[in-house]
């Protein structure tokens, strides 16, 4: 039986998916992808999963792009469902009611950023590069890169990034709004550890509703958005999980929060 290219390991609420295919960068082929998409749906099932990381095996790569190996060979009508297939992916990552944390250990480039802009969080290594360089395999980006980047970072990025085709180092993407948070490569699995385990211990409800008005509400013209927030937010007061929250603050103690 063939080993899966995504790990999986489970400590405290925090569900940590490892793309492991270290020879080849950990590169996105068909195979990946599905596994991603198997591993995620499976991580937005469990009630014992809070949080989710993701990151790449070694020390070189996050992901370093799609595998080129692979698409060589596609044709067209393939290349469409090669595209569908990575954006559905990205959907869903972008649309998991639960926080997802890209922990970006090294390149990031094409396929691999895709991933990581789907992401809730992103946490950069100094050392890590990020990048859309399919316009040098006279390509565009096919996972969402366009989209993502024009939302993330705005206009004059995504046109930089994706006309340019060069990858940036890790100040530059903070500096554009690509990833929220730069460390050293030695405190970068800790420092991602970290702001994971406070967001298991956080309140579900609350995460996933922000979550949806963020993501899903951002979606909308203002007024829609609005609405979407408001009506996030009455649902919340018919939770345990609030009537917890504002107990506790008023007791001077630290709530338990039971996802109910």
């Amino acid at each position: 039986m063939t080993a899966s290219p995504v790990l999986s390991r489970d400590a405290d609420g925090v569900r940590t998916l490892t793309v492991d295919r270290p020879d080849k960068l950990n590169a996105l082929d068909r195979n990946t992808l599905q596994a991603l998409d198997q591993a995620f749906a499976a991580a937005a099932a469990d009630p014992a999963v809070r949080v989710v990381v993701l990151t790449g095996s070694g020390a070189k790569a996050f992901v370093a792009g799609a595998d080129i190996a692979e698409m060589n060979t596609l044709t067209a009508i393939e290349a469409r469902e090669f595209s569908l297939l990575g954006q559905g992916l990205m959907r869903r990552i972008e649309r998991m009611p639960k926080p997802v944390i890209a922990m970006v250990n090294g390149y990031a480039l094409g396929g691999g950023l895709e991933l990581a802009m789907a992401c809730h969080l992103r946490i950069a290594a100094d050392s890590a590069r990020l990048g859309q360089p399919e316009v040098n395999l006279g390509l565009v980006p096919g996972f969402g890169g366009t989209q993502r980047l024009l939302r993330l970072a705005g206009r004059a990025a995504a046109l930089e990034l994706c006309l340019g085709g060069a990858p940036v180092d890790a100040a530059r993407a903070l500096q554009l709004g690509l990833v929220n948070r730069v460390v050293p490569v030695a405190e970068l699995e800790a420092e991602t550890m970290k702001l994971a385990a406070q967001l298991a211990n956080a309140a579900p409800l609350a995460l996933r509703g922000v979550l949806d008005a963020v993501v899903l509400g951002g979606e909308c013209g203002m007024e829609e958005g609005l609405q979407f927030e408001t009506a996030q937010f009455a649902l919340l007061f018919a939770s345990e999980d609030m009537r917890e929250g504002t107990a506790a603050f008023l007791g001077k103690r630290k709530p338990q929060f039971r996802n109910r």
